[in-house]
């Protein structure tokens, strides 16, 4: 058993009355001594339900961040890459009502030179959605026999890379087992989502479901002094996916400037209020395929709204207008396809 770390369970795990809030320094210690199973199982548990009760404060996430820097894995910097990259920043328990639009997207921003990392691990607690791995080893791209020097390398041919938790920060997969066993998802299923695995300049973009997530991350972001621009969606089961039966409320925050607001409405677009429902592997990979070649559904729709957006906010095109006839030539003309194998080929 650890006394330290006891100190910091009583600490949160006080009650409303004499309960506090740890600092920036002793969130970081905390995080270290989970990752590095200082403290007990016993320990671990009682720390994230209890942080899971109180909610993390702003700069607890940041001490957290600073433990993920410290000691998780990164990729380095391309010099061949003339654009910083974009981290997209998706809940690793991954989808259980609509369809994962990342992958694609993320194909269709690698294809004009928009570098892009994303991360995760595999079917998890508590909501064991299907996870972004799944469908990139259904495209035959396997992410979870990789060393990361190789994707590294693959980062640098494609500008595409994935951090799989379980092979490149083992000491954070080893976490995921408490989230069945208390049966919640703890602080550290927020601090996943902006958590930034580059070592450069970059453009996190993630996504949240309650606005006070929103505002406790850009208070530790803000604590940090982030220096590169951050975007949040409040997005399609809290991924950074944009709906179509809502308003699109997207944050953009750049360092030393006020928070602006960014909203869209499917309806302006030409676009129904559909969101695809999630299907099995073998459906939703067909459904893939013929996005892939620009063959109309409501997948082919959800894709375009997505990536005109993201091929707009990353200057790639002139307005969303703009960024959803690039998206579609992309897929039209094979580009996208081409860039599937790319990836393919690299490995």
């Amino acid at each position: 058993m650890s006394d330290r770390f006891r100190k910091f369970v009583q600490i949160i795990g006080s009650g409303p009355h004499t309960g506090k809030h740890l600092t920036r320094e002793d969130a970081a210690e905390a995080m270290e001594m989970m990752l590095l199973a200082t403290a007990t199982p016993a320990q671990i548990g009682a720390f994230l339900i209890a942080h899971r009760i109180v909610r993390p404060t702003g700069a607890e996430l940041a001490g957290m961040l600073d433990t993920y820097a410290k000691i998780g894995p990164q990729l380095q910097p391309v010099a061949s890459h003339a654009r910083s990259p974009v981290i997209f920043g998706i809940p690793y328990d991954g989808r259980s009502r609509t369809m994962p639009l990342a992958p694609l997207v993320s194909l269709i921003l690698t294809a004009v030179d928009i570098p892009t990392i994303l991360h995760g691990g595999d079917w998890m607690p508590t909501k064991y959605g299907t996870p972004l791995i799944d469908i990139w080893q259904e495209w035959g791209v396997d992410w979870t026999q990789m060393s990361l020097d190789r994707v590294q390398d693959t980062f640098a041919a494609t500008g595409l890379g994935f951090i799989y938790t379980p092979t490149h920060f083992p000491t954070a997969a080893g976490l995921t087992q408490y989230r069945d066993q208390i049966g919640k998802r703890p602080p550290i299923a927020t601090l996943e989502l902006m958590w930034c695995p580059y070592a450069g300049d970059a453009h996190s973009i993630f996504g949240y479901v309650h606005p006070p997530t929103e505002q406790t991350a850009l208070v530790a972001a803000t604590l940090r002094d982030t220096p590169h621009k951050i975007t949040t969606v409040k997005g399609l089961e809290g991924s950074t996916d944009l709906p179509r039966d809502r308003a699109v409320i997207i944050g953009v925050h750049q360092p030393g400037q006020e928070l602006k607001r960014i909203f869209l409405h499917h309806y302006d677009y030409g676009l129904s209020n559909v969101n695809p429902p999630l299907l099995t592997n073998p459906e939703m990979m067909a459904e893939f395929e013929l996005v892939l070649a620009g063959k109309p559904s409501d997948l082919l729709d959800s894709v375009l709204w997505n990536a005109g957006f993201y091929l707009w906010h990353c200057g790639a095109a002139s307005d969303m207008a703009a960024g959803m006839k690039l998206a579609q030539e992309l897929l039209t003309n094979g580009a996208v396809r081409k860039q599937l194998e790319r990836v393919r080929n690299s490995l």
